[in-house]
């Protein structure tokens, strides 16, 4: 096992053994990929203000999002497909979560379903929320979500259709995957992955497979998935879902402070800041530039998260210093679950952890509630 000190290099193990067409899917954007790239590359502009002589002694990085005790202000992000990085993936990486005391979120395209995950953890998780036109399925997909004891409802905004990807056509990757002999040879030279996904009869969507009218298996997936995003979505669908959940609820997508405005009118909790990875509208601004204006926009009306770029702590403490109360993680812990499963999740939170609670002491903060814009060097951000 190599030495692991930085999420680069769980990325690196990623993709020598997970199959190419699940890596790249992970590891992707939309079109040219500019606001993928920029996601990450925007943050390394901002520069901090290296503070001495102060008392660094009993820093702590423990907060809230949404009124939950959180261990620091990091959550896992809803990522597609997470049980094709590895097998079992979402129940792994929610244990993971659960022992570090952060939050995780599960994906209504997920491989594991949410009672897996229920069955798997003994705390309440986030449920990511897209809304088809099969409003009965989304009334089904709700109450499963309060059954399994789910604390927060996280209502994805930004998918109503579906960016182009074009490692995802290249790669043949559907659903089901196209067995090509180009595929097939890759995923025979993953031996770990191959051995994972043979030992669990977790492999298809289990959300909708068996839940949704007429897709009792994943040949009749594909087609129901492509017919089912709904681009009539629109703030009327919020208020009624926002009825029908009557928990609390997270809007992600908000990249306009018009829309959070929007967000703030609807009741929601909180909005995130996001742009779906860079893998939707191409040419976007990155997450962490969209920040600023739309914390300005809706003061502390409701509380702003993002994600977004996060392949480290000081990635983390920089959307702290630009007024986010939170932020999630989707690449970042996927290379760590690619690489070694749940240790591999682990691996990559205890990174980010020592990274955020180190930068934070040379910045002369020791309350992670306390981050604000004078650690950063001004015309920097």
């Amino acid at each position: 096992m190599p030495i692991i000190t930085n999420i680069e290099d769980l990325r690196v193990l990623a993709q020598q053994r997970v199959p190419r067409m699940f890596y790249d899917y992970a590891d992707s954007g939309s079109w040219t990929e500019s606001t993928y790239r920029a996601n990450s590359s925007d943050f390394a502009k901002m520069k901090f203000r290296q503070r001495v002589a102060v008392n660094m002694a009993n820093r702590t990085l423990k907060t809230t999002m949404i009124g939950q005790e959180v261990h620091m202000p990091v959550a896992i992000a809803p990522t597609g497909l997470t049980g094709m990085q590895h097998a079992d993936g979402e129940i792994l990486a929610a244990k993971a979560a659960e022992k570090f005391g952060i939050p995780f979120t599960l994906s209504t395209m997920s491989i594991c379903s949410i009672e897996d995950i229920a069955a798997h953890t003994s705390k309440p998780f986030w449920f990511q929320l897209y809304v088809m036109k099969d409003r009965a399925f989304i009334e089904r997909l709700i109450e499963r979500a309060r059954v399994a004891g789910c604390s927060a409802l996280v209502l994805t905004l930004d998918l109503q259709i579906l960016g182009q990807r074009h490692k995802d056509l290249k790669n043949g990757l559907s659903a089901p995957p196209k067995l090509t002999l180009a595929n097939i040879i890759n995923m025979m030279s993953k031996p770990r992955w191959c051995m994972g996904m043979l030992g669990t009869k977790r492999r298809g969507f289990g959300n909708i497979v068996g839940h949704a009218s007429d897709v009792s298996d994943m040949s009749s997936l594909s087609s129901w998935t492509s017919q089912q995003f709904d681009p009539l979505l629109s703030w009327k669908d919020v208020e009624w879902i926002k009825k029908c959940w009557g928990g609390k609820l997270i809007i992600k997508g908000i990249m306009d402070a018009e829309d959070a405005k929007l967000a703030v009118a609807s009741g929601a909790d909180a909005l995130i800041v996001s742009n779906h990875g860079g893998r939707q509208l191409d040419g976007a601004l990155s997450s962490i530039a969209a920040l600023p204006s739309i914390v300005d926009a809706v003061g502390d009306q409701i509380e702003v998260h993002m994600d977004g770029g996060i392949r480290s702590g000081q990635d983390v403490i920089k959307a702290l210093a630009l007024g986010a109360k939170g932020t999630y993680i989707g690449r970042s812990f996927l290379y760590g679950l690619g690489a070694m499963g749940e240790e591999g999740v682990t691996k990559c939170l205890e990174i980010i952890e020592r990274e955020l609670d180190l930068t934070m002491a040379f910045c002369g903060v020791t309350d992670v509630k306390n981050v604000d814009k004078k650690i950063l060097i001004p015309g920097t951000y």
